[in-house]
């Protein structure tokens, strides 16, 4: 059985596709640049029902901001 799934993925990949032709890739070439340009934050799902996207969560965490900057003065 493993055998068909084999040759059936095998039929999927089309002739243009000769990866044995490609050379000089590099893997995790951009993985150092991507690391440091992306800030990646989960919301629970309580709090991402109330922000349909990321300005309005951006938005709330400004106006959060200048309410504790306020509180400090």
């Amino acid at each position: 059985m493993k055998k068909e799934i084999e040759n059936e993925m095998e039929d999927e990949l089309r002739p243009e596709y000769d990866f044995a032709q490609i050379r000089g890739g590099i893997r995790g070439k951009y993985v150092e640049r991507y690391g440091s340009g992306t800030n990646l934050v989960l919301l629970d799902v309580d709090v991402a029902e109330v922000f349909p996207n990321d300005a309005a969560v951006n938005e709330a965490l400004r106006l959060l901001m200048q309410i504790a900057q306020q509180r400090k003065a």
